[in-house]
């Protein structure tokens, strides 16, 4: 009898532990289903790409790099759009950085995508003298949401993070607290907005700062110029303090 009833007892956690089945379908019943399906999506990006002054003199030396992500004004077919503000138009009028700077423009009708980011920072990453390490990312109100989510879900793809009049979602940065704890410990992250902003509220920028500081993040900060609008991302960029920031972190520390 109790190898009978030990044998109904080794069924039953079997037929518990083995892999949901689909049931037949029946009306008034709700019943487990299943989906199956492969999807295969290419990406493409243009990007305008800076390289310093001096690169490739020492062929040993790997450079930081800085990601910039344009506006949703900036979005299209037209490279050039992507220099109208931030690190782009600063180079094409003459400054010289000390790191890598990649800009890629945003299809026409679409916000920034997490995974095409991702690829075109493992391409450039294959491609040019990159330190690992010492990557950044920066973007402004569209550019700046794209920076929030990329930090919240990748934080350890970057050193230092500066969104710009961005916002995002909270949720992003509570679940990847889960995983990538560290990482988000030891991101550097600098925000940027106008308390007179009528298109994304400075609200937005302090939901997302408090978030990262609940999920560990202690190298964190927020710069609120009072009597600007929309256009925080000018004062931001034209400060040399923001890239000598950037430049004083690095995944190694």
């Amino acid at each position: 009898m109790k190898t009978n009833q030990a044998l109904a007892a080794m069924v039953a956690a079997l037929v518990l532990l083995s892999p949901m089945k689909k049931a037949q379908a029946q009306a008034g019943a709700q019943t487990p289903q299943a989906m199956e399906a492969r999807l295969t999506r290419d990406v493409s990006l243009k990007y305008l790409l800076y390289l310093p002054e001096t690169y490739g003199a020492d062929a040993a030396k790997k450079w930081p790099l800085l990601l910039f992500l344009h506006g949703a004004g900036e979005r299209g077919a037209n490279l050039s759009k992507v220099a109208v503000h931030g690190p782009p138009k600063l180079i094409k009028q003459g400054t010289n950085f000390p790191f890598i700077v990649i800009s890629p423009q945003c299809p026409a009708g679409e916000r920034w995508d997490d995974e095409a980011l991702l690829a075109l920072l493992d391409h450039a990453a294959a491609k040019f003298a990159t330190d690992t390490n010492r990557v950044y990312l920066t973007g402004l109100s569209m550019g700046g949401f794209g920076s929030w989510s990329l930090a919240a879900r990748c934080p350890e793809r970057f050193a230092a993070v500066a969104p710009i009049c961005g916002g995002g979602n909270t949720i992003d940065v509570l679940l990847a607290s889960r995983t990538r704890a560290s990482a988000l410990k030891s991101l550097g992250l600098w925000a940027f907005h106008g308390a007179k902003d009528p298109v994304v509220p400075l609200a937005e920028s302090e939901r997302m700062l408090a978030a990262f500081k609940r999920a560990g993040c202690t190298d964190a900060q927020l710069t609120v110029y009072p009597e600007a609008g929309h256009d925080s991302w000018t004062e931001a960029y034209n400060d040399p303090r923001l890239y000598a920031w950037f430049l004083q972190h690095s995944r190694r520390q």
